[in-house]
């Protein structure tokens, strides 16, 4: 089973045990997360979407480590009139392992009551 999850302001397909790279969450190392912004799930041939979210459906991760990634430069120049600016960042994130996918339990239909003999 897999499922498009959306966090930070971009959507990522998981499956259990997936490990991903996320923006940066407010969450320590080793806590649980859960997160109930599900775009779609895709289970066996079965797929089901929501408008915007899937109603019940939740996905649970554990935190295994907050960074930084690699440093990027960012530079800036106007030719011939000396305007050079150098400056370096580092994004943060938040990278998750995927424990699991939880889907809402759903109502099984009420058998239809048998009366008595001789009822009709």
């Amino acid at each position: 089973m897999t499922a498009i999850l959306e966090t930070g302001g971009k959507q990522y397909r998981v499956a259990e045990g997936d490990i991903i790279y996320v923006e940066k969450l407010a969450a320590e190392e080793k806590a649980e997360v859960t997160f109930d912004t599900v775009v779609a799930v895709f289970e066996d041939d079965k797929i089901k979407s929501g408008a915007p979210y899937v109603a019940g459906v939740t996905v649970t991760a554990s935190v295994v480590k907050n960074g930084k990634a690699k440093k990027i430069i960012v530079y800036k120049m106007k030719p011939k009139k000396n305007y050079r600016r150098k400056q370096g960042h580092r994004q943060p994130y938040t990278k998750l392992q995927i424990k699991a996918i939880s889907l809402p339990k759903e109502k099984k239909a009420a058998a239809p009551k048998a009366g008595k003999k001789g009822e009709e």
